[in-house]
């Protein structure tokens, strides 16, 4: 199945042949669903976070920041903003030469609302001699489109989402990675002023974003009396996975190479793996507000680590106990009843359990990776849901799932789908250290069985691509979890170039 030159090709990467045919046997067999006990929901998996707790989890936050405690913004920032512009480029390829459904008129409408409605008028006025108003007027959609999304113009259809202009003020234009800096300035600052962010990018876009940061760092350690320290990485070749074809072997290219695709944002478990933080921040690149908006979105931020590292801190004085042995049964009734109110481990014969072996299960549901997830309300936004699923060991535990996680030919099991309350917004708080403050090898803490396979086409054929477990689901899927409802304000994703003419980024 793979020769020599595979092989030397296999070897160039830094992927092994068992790793490939491990990979080719999850397209023979498939993955297994996960058994869903049933959705998340407040009272059940979801914790409420009450008025009355709000000033006292924020000021444990602020305790924190004042300690030499490491804190880190992470920021998944590959995404090419091309499936914004979907949309735009179908308009572009279509035989309408002018608007002719809602969203097409709600664009063109309302473009002087974009913050990059200046730049684009320049460029129209630099390649065709009109403005954007004038080319309307003579019918010229396509050009305004043609500028705005190809090389020629401003190239947006090619650029990532990180480097676009989201949001207007009087006296500037931000970009979501502009944005993230501000946030991190708000929220993971320590007492110092020292601002960690790390952005994960795509290797063609690496030295954008490493040139826009230098353009922009001196205005904001001005405005925001911080230092930044911004670095960034790439998907690690090792991590793409070999595509296949009909027969389940590998899908080659004209030359007869084999075709390897990205594994998706679970790939990046490695570079979180690589990154020293007491306490990690996780945010996608596009879900940031203006800052007339962002009060919730830090509150809430801090809310969420100062539940955390509560938390945390129970937590480690349980496992130094644990660790000195001879704990009393009314000790171990007491970190059990922790584990299972505060952190969401359930084990259905907890209590027929000998002293010893009970020592034992809570010293390893405790010690291990730590994180707390901002859950919205559902209100038919797309993206993974909290559910409480059954583990390998039987225990029950809050686990992120995707629909392709969710056997929908069980009729049960697509109730409890369809019927569920939240939703994922991608809100993490994590802590990566153990108690004696050494980091966990993420990558021990991954469930290989929770990939998925999707259908993708390479020069007219059909593939099958293989996706890892996902960063926030089965790449997470051995932590200890903790769902909090936060305010649906705080989620404002862009998946479409009019999502920015939502009050939201106004």
């Amino acid at each position: 199945m793979l020769t020599q030159t595979d092989e030397e090709i296999l070897k160039k990467r830094g992927i092994t042949t068992s790793q490939i045919e491990e990979q080719l046997k999850s397209f023979v067999n498939g993955f297994p669903f996960l058994e869903i006990r049933s959705a998340a929901e407040p009272g059940k998996g979801i914790v409420l976070v009450q008025k009355e707790e709000i000033p006292v989890l924020l000021n444990q936050w602020d305790e924190y920041l004042q300690t030499d405690a490491s804190i880190l913004k992470f920021v998944p920032a590959s995404g090419a903003a091309s499936r914004m512009f979907k949309d735009l480029f179908s308009f572009l390829e279509g035989q309408n030469d002018v608007p002719g459904n809602d969203f097409e008129n709600k664009f063109f409408n309302e473009i002087e609302k974009f913050a990059f409605f200046g730049d684009l008028n320049k460029v129209c006025i630099k390649n065709n001699g009109m403005s954007i108003d004038e080319l309307i007027i003579n019918k010229q959609y396509k050009t305004i489109v043609e500028n705005l999304l190809l090389g020629k113009g401003l190239n947006y259809g090619s650029l990532p989402k990180g480097l676009l202009k989201f949001h207007s003020y009087p006296s500037e234009v931000r970009t979501p990675m502009q944005e993230h800096l501000v946030e991190g300035a708000l929220y993971a600052a320590s007492d110092s002023g020292k601002v960690n962010i790390h952005f994960t990018v795509s290797k063609e876009h690496r030295v954008l974003f490493e040139k826009h940061f230098a353009e922009s760092i001196s205005q904001f350690e001005k405005s925001y009396k911080v230092q930044y320290h911004v670095s960034f990485s790439e998907q690690k070749p090792y991590t793409d996975t070999i595509a296949a074809d009909e027969n389940n072997e590998p899908f080659r290219d004209k030359n007869g190479e084999p075709v390897f695709r990205p594994g998706g944002h679970g790939a990046l478990i490695e570079n979180l793996n690589d990154l020293d933080g007491d306490i990690i921040f996780i945010k996608n690149i596009d879900n940031v507000v203006p800052d007339s908006l962002k009060e919730s979105t830090i509150t809430y931020k801090k809310v969420i680590a100062g539940l955390l590292v509560n938390l945390q801190k129970q937590s480690f004085a349980y496992l130094s106990e644990l660790e000195k042995g001879s704990v009393s049964k009314a000790k171990l009734e007491e970190i059990a009843q922790f584990c299972e109110r505060r952190l969401n481990n359930y084990h259905p014969n907890l209590q027929a359990m000998p002293e010893n072996e009970l020592q034992k299960y809570l010293y390893t549901k405790l010690n291990r990776p730590i994180r707390v997830c901002g859950m919205v309300k559902n209100v038919g936004e797309p993206g993974g849901g909290p559910f409480l699923t059954v583990n390998a060991d039987g225990t029950v535990s809050p686990q992120i799932l995707e629909s392709s996680q969710i056997n929908m030919a069980n009729p049960k099991d697509k109730a409890i789908m369809m019927n569920s309350t939240h939703f994922n917004p991608v809100d993490l708080v994590c802590g990566v250290k153990d108690y004696q403050g050494n980091k966990f090898n993420l990558i021990q803490h991954v469930d290989k069985n929770t990939g998925f396979i999707s259908l993708k086409s390479k020069n007219g054929k059909e593939l099958k691509a293989l996706e890892l477990p996902g960063l926030w689901n089965g790449a997470m899927s051995d932590w200890n979890t903790i769902f909090v409802e936060v305010p649906i304000d705080t989620f404002n994703p862009v998946k479409t170039v009019n999502d920015l003419l939502r009050p939201q980024h106004q």
